[in-house]
């Protein structure tokens, strides 16, 4: 298991290779000034599906989006 530590170091690399250093730091200063309910925001904000439904989902967006480069 993870200490506290580590659980946020692996989460700002995952932040910053996912949205890039400036919106990660952006994101975070979000969360961080907000009064945060993360129970409330998961069913709000975050969609119904499973994640392997939206990783499906991700994956039929890309190639879509390469075929209509081409």
């Amino acid at each position: 298991m993870k200490n506290d530590n580590e659980i946020k170091v692996e989460g700002t690399k995952t932040l910053i290779k996912a949205m890039g250093a400036i919106e990660a730091e952006r994101y975070i200063a979000l969360m961080a000034r907000e009064k945060f309910d993360y129970t409330k925001w998961r069913k709000t904000m975050l969609p119904e599906e499973s994640i392997q439904e939206i990783s499906k989902a991700a994956m039929q967006y890309r190639e879509k989006a390469k075929k209509s480069k081409r």
